[in-house]
């Protein structure tokens, strides 16, 4: 079988497939972490990704997307341990908590909320007064209260993928660089995807996992509704003698990863353009200097951006392509991609092997957008 795309979620979707005994091969435009020489192309989402696993903190409002990023989160620790057996790499697995801060009290109204929500559903999460907030991060600018989420962390996302890639390669996945322009059918059935170099690759089941380019293929039975959405992010040095934390408001964070705090991140419908900009780099400063007065002042190491695959809900697309017989999708995953990589390599396994997997997936499934 072909998996389209060896970012995270493709590598997942190999991993998983390689390991369940499937013959797969990857079509990776980039195929970095398989070794293929020259620069790997930009915009790739998981190579600009802060590599967060925090359901509790960014999944809001969308029980089926907040039960999924649990369930996907829970599996990394067993993973973690699983490639450093098989590939010798350590995915920087890290999961000590995340705390969302509340810098209003209109803040303070939500985040409470939200605390509350998933005490009712019987989840761990905390509620911290200003003073517990002082307390435990003195660093931290005024706040008035945060949700403390002890089971959130994060890993490296580079690392990640090239574990994934070298567990599936080890089960006998074969990773080729090549960039996908198209499908070919003979009725319900895939029967050729072409390659920009005029190769032709032919598979009895085949898996679009191709992130923010899954809906340029030709071919698609049907328009895939996945955008680009640039997410910019930048590296600046992460406090003296300040232990390593991840602090998140609104959409921007502030994330330790080694020596370094990762600042991250925009979210912009700029199509395909992933260049970094002054103005981007400018306003996630803006957005945690609330969090952080002191990084306003720090010297900025390196930036970098990437764009994130976005469904019009937000939620993923996971599941057999409608009016197909072996036209798979594993796409749409946001910015929260990695968070989602495990999870959904795990569910294409048990999807083409015929199984009905735990997690509810019709809130995923391909169908949704298609019900004419």
């Amino acid at each position: 079988m072909i998996v389209i795309g060896g970012g995270a979620i493709g590598a997942a979707c190999a991993q998983a497939l390689a390991r369940a005994g499937r013959s797969v091969m990857v079509l990776d435009r980039g195929a970095a972490a398989a070794g293929a020489p020259g620069t790997p192309p930009a915009g790739d989402a998981w190579r600009a990704s802060a590599g967060m696993l925090a359901p509790q903190i960014e999944v809001r409002h969308d029980e089926a997307l907040f039960d999924l990023g649990l369930a996907g989160r829970e599996l990394y620790a067993a993973l973690a341990e699983t490639l450093r057996e098989s590939t010798g790499i350590d995915i920087g697995l890290w999961q000590e908590g995340i705390a969302r801060v509340a810098v209003s009290e209109a803040d303070a109204v939500e985040v409470r909320s939200a605390v509350a929500w998933q005490r009712q559903k019987g989840h761990i999460a905390d509620w911290l007064d200003a003073g517990e907030v002082r307390a435990r991060w003195p660093w931290l600018g005024p706040t008035c209260g945060a949700l403390w989420a002890p089971r959130d962390g994060a890993l490296q996302p580079t690392r990640l993928v090239e574990a994934l890639l070298a567990d599936a390669a080890a089960h006998g996945a074969r990773v080729v660089q090549e960039t996908v322009t198209a499908l070919e059918h003979r009725g319900p059935r895939v029967t050729t995807v072409v390659g920009a170099s005029g190769e032709c690759y032919h598979a009895e089941q085949v898996v679009v996992a191709a992130g923010a380019w899954s809906g340029r293929l030709a071919g698609l039975p049907r328009p895939l509704s996945v955008e680009p959405v640039r997410g910019q992010i930048a590296a600046v040095p992460w406090p003296a003698a300040v232990p390593r934390a991840i602090i998140y408001h609104r959409g921007g964070y502030l994330l330790a990863r080694g020596d370094e705090a990762l600042v991250g991140s925009t979210m912009e419908y700029v199509g395909y353009d992933a260049e970094v900009t002054a103005e981007g780099i400018a306003s996630l400063f803006n957005r945690v200097s609330a969090l952080c007065p002191q990084l306003q002042r720090a010297d900025v190491q390196h930036t970098w951006a990437g764009l994130r695959p976005l469904t019009p809900d937000g939620r993923p697309i996971i599941g057999r392509a409608p009016l197909s017989d072996n036209l798979w999708y594993a796409t749409g995953h946001g910015r929260n991609g990695i968070l989602f990589a495990a999870i959904t390599g795990q569910l294409v396994a048990q999807l083409l092997a015929g199984e009905t997997p735990e997690q509810d997936l019709a809130p995923m499934s391909p169908e949704r957008f298609w019900r004419w």
